[in-house]
């Protein structure tokens, strides 16, 4: 890659990290950035950006840890059903259409952001610290997550924090745990694409430092937001995201 492609990489990833760390989103659309803005072939974006999740996982973990807004016993069931569902969808990547669970997610992001802009959640839910989710339900959302990510390429955030805040569960909670969401999907993928040599790792150095500072900033603002404005941000966010994703399809389609 030339210096100009690597130089708007990092801004694209240092936009995409700010969004990640704030609300959650972002990701999502990091991928189509650099093949359409930065020039980077869809074989090198896809495996870079993953790599770069990695560090927004941890970045973005740490600080809502700080924060007391990541928990570790309301994560822990998602990320044993991500796991192995991860591992799962990157095996069937090549042999399903994704198209249609792309619709799918997309779908979800809708009526997600609509349903959250159009409703006022009890303010007694902002004070909370935990979400206890029932294990099986947990472990269920946690897979439904890590396959539809390494299927899809979406990441992890973007199925999850959909499925959260259909739940009702706090909006830094929700974006908490979808930080860490992040660690066990995009290492395993990361570890899947560098086996098979598909890697680039200067960009996924850039995409990593750039990704990971964008995070910091990001996540150290959406303390300092109204968490109700914070909701609705969010809210907006899931509702553009799932607009852009179902235009691709259709566009992709004709």
């Amino acid at each position: 890659m030339t210096l100009i492609g690597l130089s708007v990489s990092a801004l694209l990833g240092l936009l995409a990290g700010i969004s990640v760390g704030c609300i959650g989103i972002g990701g999502v659309i990091l991928v189509p950035a650099l093949v359409y803005i930065a020039g980077v072939p869809l074989h090198a974006a896809i495996p870079a950006a993953m790599a770069g999740y990695i560090w927004t996982g941890v970045v973005g973990t740490r600080v809502y840890l700080k924060h007391s807004t990541f928990n570790w016993s309301s994560s822990l069931p998602l990320w044993a059903g991500a796991i192995p569902a991860a591992v799962l969808g990157a095996v069937v990547t090549t042999r399903t259409p994704t198209s249609i669970l792309e619709l799918v997610i997309a779908a979800l992001t809708i009526v997600s952001g609509i349903q959250n802009l159009m409703r006022r959640p009890p303010k007694e839910q902002f004070a909370k610290k935990e979400f206890n989710l029932p294990k099986p339900l947990g472990i269920c959302i946690g897979a439904a997550t890590g396959f539809l990510s390494a299927l899809t390429g979406t990441g992890g955030p973007a199925v999850l924090i959909p499925i959260l805040f259909w739940l009702d569960v706090p909006v830094l909670l929700a974006i908490g745990a979808a930080q860490g969401i992040q660690l066990p999907i995009s290492v395993l993928a990361t570890t899947s694409h560098a086996a098979a040599g598909t890697l680039h790792l200067i960009l996924a150095l850039v995409l990593g430092a750039s990704l990971s500072l964008g995070a910091l900033l990001g996540a150290k603002l959406a303390h300092r937001l109204d968490q109700s404005i914070l909701r609705r941000i969010a809210a907006t966010a899931l509702l553009a995201t799932g607009i852009l994703m179902a235009g691709k399809i259709i566009v992709h389609s004709f």
